[in-house]
């Protein structure tokens, strides 16, 4: 029997890596002929990067950059086998690098993900992909095309100042001494939202608290947000305030857009592409996949989602394990062949307590799918 093991993370206790490890370990256990194969999934947010590079192979490379208060910090991003770079702008410019007090969506900026998208160029990587999710900036890619040479003038044609509330004096964007190597790789940007730039669902009204904005900065980093979008198009020719994922990342889709003629696809498509997950599917005789919270928002761009459309699309057998089940859930019963709870959540004492509850539910979830269709017995 042959299972391929796809988890997604289980959001604030394991990483989509751990989460297949544990998943792993409980099978190899309970079923020692079994043949498994892991892949890591994710969706463009923090731990693509690494799920990519478990699952297809490469290497990590470092990068002196610096955080969203442009402060120095050692990052890195990944160089697959491929030769496609992954880049998470969570790792420059992640909510992460911040303490609670020093949240401020109105100065932090996406500078850094701009120099280690400059590294991956410098490398001569051909195809770029950016992983849009748990960054702490709300500059619209300001600051990540700053790093890439691209200027940002205010009237007098001084450089704007770091962060997305300095966009309201945006005049002009001079795209002169850009970075050339940035017109030769395909670039892609990896979102699980739709979100517009601006207005009542943009970047700032949905996500602006997330980052340390109360109510009148994120009324301030909305209009700045609009009025970059006006400069863009009459100095780039590009309309990106109404693009769905231009508002993901605090706007870096729309930077990504605008100053790399990039794509924006579905994360967690984009991660199953790279690490032929389709062909794993196929060779398998069931998959399991699984994350930390199943409801109603599953079935909009999350990977277990997208792991389970493949299964199904190839006659595969589909087991999903859910840290907890939220509001909506009942809707996947169909999507799902089995799915087993395993009461991991953030709340839990240890993180190996978490992974054996994740081992003994992959051990249930398999018993109970033996019981319903035959697949997947001793």
């Amino acid at each position: 029997m042959r299972i391929l093991i796809a988890p997604q993370e289980f959001k604030g206790t394991l990483s989509a890596i751990e989460a297949a490890a544990a998943i792993a370990r409980g099978l190899g256990g309970a079923f020692p002929d079994a043949d498994l194969e892991l892949a890591p999934m994710a969706d463009g947010g923090p731990g693509t990067a690494a799920a990519m590079l478990t699952a297809a192979g490469g290497k990590s490379v470092a990068v002196n950059a610096h955080d969203p208060l442009m402060r120095p910090v050692a990052a890195e991003f990944v160089r697959l086998d491929s030769g496609t770079a992954v880049i998470e702008c969570a790792e420059a410019s992640g909510l992460w690098r911040l303490r609670p007090e020093e949240l401020d969506a109105r100065r932090a900026t996406s500078y850094g993900t701009g120099e280690l998208i400059a590294a991956a160029l410098e490398q001569g990587c051909r195809e770029l992909i950016i992983g849009l999710g748990g960054s702490a900036s709300n500059d619209g890619g300001a600051g990540m095309a700053q790093a890439l040479g691209f200027h940002l003038l205010n009237a007098k044609g001084t450089e704007l100042a770091p962060g997305g509330a300095a966009l309201t004096d945006l005049a002009r964007i001079d795209a002169a001494e850009a970075r050339p190597e940035i017109k030769a790789p395909r670039i892609l940007g990896a979102t699980d939202v739709t979100n517009p730039l601006c207005g009542p669902t943009g970047a700032s009204a949905v996500f602006g608290s997330q980052k340390g904005a109360d109510a009148a900065a994120v009324e301030l980093l909305d209009a700045a947000l609009s009025h970059f979008a006006d400069i863009v198009a009459r100095d780039l020719g590009i309309d990106v305030r109404t693009r769905p994922g231009a508002g993901a990342a605090g706007g870096l889709g729309a930077g990504l857009l605008a100053f790399l003629g990039a794509e924006l696809r579905p994360g967690a498509e984009l991660v199953a592409e790279a690490i032929g997950l389709r062909e794993k599917v196929l060779r398998a005789d069931v998959v399991i996949t699984g994350e930390g919270r199943l409801d109603g928002q599953t079935a909009f761009g999350k990977a277990s989602q997208y792991v389970a459309r493949l299964a199904r699309a190839s006659g595969r057998p589909v087991v999903c394990l859910a840290g907890s089940l939220g509001s909506g859930h009942e809707s996947l019963r169909t999507v799902f062949d089995v799915i087993e709870v395993t009461g991991v959540s953030g709340e839990m004492p240890s993180r190996d307590e978490a992974m054996n509850q994740v081992e003994v539910a992959a051990v249930r979830a398999l018993l109970r799918l033996s019981e319903r269709s035959g697949v997947g017995g001793r």
